[in-house]
């Protein structure tokens, strides 16, 4: 039971991300609505071949068939399904190796509500017609289950972890609150289709501060009965969203990057390691995220955008770990050590 506990945490961990990353793919290829209905599409548990497969006619008034379409968002859901069974099965695990005497784990057991609500978010997200704030947590929801799973695996592969350096755990947790924002705000930006709204760099619309409307930009709730595929704002609305995006990417990637300056100076091997790590995949975001700008949204580089969001979240993730453990004293020098004991 244990060896099984064990492999789940990484099996876990490539699988959420495989989901979040699918789960932009559909999103970006504007299939969020390919199935009208939830859980099945269009009545059946898989895609109808034909229009006249269609278990609910009525249906197809409001939405017509794409089977392509309705095939993206139906894997993106028996994939999340299955994560939640593991998820669930990972979490029966660690309250039987607590029975018998093993610490607890308490990442599995919070993972449980979680992806319950996942699944509520998932629903209202076909049901409300792609609402920017039920969308937007969907992705932060996706995003929370990534971290707590990177925390489990650390917890389950390095439980002797030490220390990495002092005073570490506060640039960590401001850059994961920055970071936190910035996924916010791309999700709200995806949502209401404003990622293209600015299509040049590092201008607007050939200005530094172009015009904007912040009032209706970020109203987070426009009532029931809107569809918001393909957005409902105008011009300078998207624009003000857009922008916003960028200026905060630069507060995240200052906090990202003193939090990462911070453990490359600690003399921790593993600290230095996740440091250059963690600069490493801010250079691949920021990049990506500029080249879908002047490229205009390539799918591929979109979706990479989130994918690499998600591998620099389980980053700072890796080194809060690192960051909070006990001090403890390291022979090899690898890790901090204490200041020397005084004995009486």
């Amino acid at each position: 039971m244990r060896l099984l506990y064990r492999y789940l945490a990484p099996l876990l961990l490539a699988l959420a991300f495989v989901v979040v990353t699918f789960g932009a793919y559909v999103r970006l290829s504007d299939a969020g609505l390919g199935c009208p209905d939830w859980p099945g599409c269009y009545g059946q548990i898989f895609v109808p071949a034909t229009v006249a497969a269609v278990a609910q006619p009525e249906q197809l008034v409001a939405r017509p068939l794409s089977v392509g379409k309705a095939w993206k968002e139906m894997i993106h859901r028996y994939l999340a399904s299955f994560l939640g069974l593991l998820i669930l099965t990972q979490a029966l695990l660690a309250w039987r190796l607590w029975r018998a005497g093993e610490p607890l784990h308490r990442a599995p057991l919070l993972l449980v509500p979680l992806v319950g609500l996942q699944g509520l978010l998932g629903m209202w997200t076909v049901t409300l017609l792609l609402k920017p704030l039920v969308v937007t947590a969907h992705l932060l929801g996706g995003f929370s289950v990534v971290a707590l799973l990177v925390w489990q695996l650390n917890v389950t592969t390095v439980p002797a972890a030490r220390r990495v350096g002092r005073g570490l755990t506060v640039w960590v947790v401001s850059a994961l609150v920055a970071l936190s924002g910035q996924v916010f705000l791309g999700g709200w930006t995806s949502s209401n289709y404003a990622a293209l709204a600015c299509t040049d760099f590092p201008r607007c619309h050939g200005s530094l501060w172009p015009t904007m409307n912040f009032r209706d930009a970020f109203v987070m709730w426009r009532g029931l009965g809107v569809n918001y595929e393909f957005g409902v704002l105008d011009t300078p609305a998207r624009t003000a969203i857009h922008f916003t995006h960028r200026l905060w990417a630069v507060v995240a990637s200052l906090g990202v990057i003193a939090a990462a300056v911070q453990a490359i100076r600690t003399r921790s091997l593993a600290g230095r390691r996740l440091g250059w790590c963690i600069l490493a995949a801010l250079t691949l975001q920021v990049s990506l995220g500029i080249t879908n700008v002047v490229r205009g949204l390539p799918l591929p580089v979109a979706v990479a955008h989130n994918g690499a969001a998600a591998l620099l979240l389980g980053s700072l993730v890796t080194l809060l770990y690192f960051a909070t453990r006990p001090l403890r004293l390291a022979g090899d020098g690898d890790y901090e050590q204490p200041a020397a004991a005084s004995h009486p």
